[in-house]
């Protein structure tokens, strides 16, 4: 085998030593949660429905035969995270999900349009209790490859997406103008051609992934809660400030692995804010997936008050690895099928 790209080779990118290290890590994170009760499920990858992020660009194709002679439009999921939802309103009780995952327009060195994710949720626990888990997990993995030299983290770093920008940046992101966050961005010398018409959630997401990020989690474990409602579709408002949503996402070294939300569970709520999305993507001229009535009907019988989370595994394993590349942790990333 070998590590690196060549154009046309018919070999896998990731080498052995890889492959046996992704292979500890799935093993790993399945008896970790075998031995907290929490069942492993499956839901379909192609279903006739997706999310309507307008950050999320879905795969589409079409089933043509029995009951459908005129064709089917289906969706390849970009997380499991609607059906799982449907299984918690059944009554499942804490579940985790290993699978693969789709999105359109994401393919460079931390992307490959598929991937795999790792997404669980527990009901009963709030965020807190969610990202302590998080931790418990990680710096399981990262125990786990100490024998194979991997150095364990530091000390785990809980801020808020407020204090993130504050104290990278000196801008208050929940209360600065519009016209203040483009200042930012311009002194920072980020390249942000023809973004003049956007709106506040745009140059929050530049300064966000170009400036603060980057800066996040040196060598540990930092998690950035509290984001704004704006950018938190599928999470609960937050009851001491309305102005945020319980949400949270997970960086080491500067890379998100996770993001987390305590789940929306208001079935109207959830579908004001699925118009919401509908009409952005609208404006600017993406496709309009169907919304899913499945996920609406699970939430109005019962979401159970809970917390859920998905983990890019790929980017575990390429900090794990100390690869840059996602092709280096893939046997065989997007070029390459």
């Amino acid at each position: 085998m070998n590590d690196k790209m060549h154009p046309q080779d018919w070999r896998p990118s990731a080498g052995l030593r890889v492959l046996q290290l992704r292979a500890r890590v799935l093993h790993f994170a399945r008896a970790f949660f075998a031995q907290r009760q929490v069942l492993e499920v499956e839901t379909p990858l192609l279903c006739s429905t997706a999310n309507p992020d307008p950050h999320i660009e879905n795969f589409t194709t079409t089933y043509v035969g029995p009951q459908a002679a005129q064709g089917m439009d289906l969706y390849l999921q970009s997380s499991p995270e609607f059906a799982m939802k449907r299984l918690l309103s059944a009554g499942s009780g804490p579940i985790f999900q290993i699978c693969k995952s789709f999105r359109q327009a994401e393919w460079g060195a931390q992307h490959n349009p598929e991937f795999t994710i790792l997404e669980w949720y527990r009901p009963g626990f709030d965020i807190a209790a969610l990202m302590s888990e998080i931790e418990a997990l990680m710096h399981g993995l990262f125990e786990n490859e100490s024998a194979h030299g991997v150095q364990n983290l530091q000390t785990t770093q809980i801020i808020s997406y407020q204090e993130a920008f504050l104290s990278t940046l000196g801008i208050d992101p929940l209360n600065a103008s519009l016209t203040e966050l483009m200042d930012c961005v311009k002194h920072q010398g980020v390249n942000v051609y023809g973004m003049h018409s956007e709106g506040r959630d745009a140059w929050l997401d530049v300064l966000m992934s170009h400036c603060v990020q980057p800066r996040l989690g040196h060598n540990r474990l930092t998690f950035v809660s509290e984001y704004p409602v704006s950018q938190a579709a599928l999470a609960r408002i937050n009851p001491h400030n309305p102005k945020t949503a319980l949400r949270f996402e997970l960086f080491l070294d500067g890379v998100e692995l996770a993001n987390g939300f305590h789940e929306l569970a208001n079935a109207e709520e959830q579908r004001i804010r699925f118009q919401q999305d509908l009409a952005v993507r609208k404006r600017h001229n993406q496709p309009q997936p169907p919304m899913d009535e499945y996920l609406l009907q699970a939430l109005a019988k019962g979401l159970p008050d809970c917390s859920g989370v998905a983990v890019g595994l790929d980017r575990v394993i390429m900090r794990l690895a100390q690869a840059t590349q996602v092709n280096d942790v893939m046997a065989f990333p997007f070029g390459r099928v």
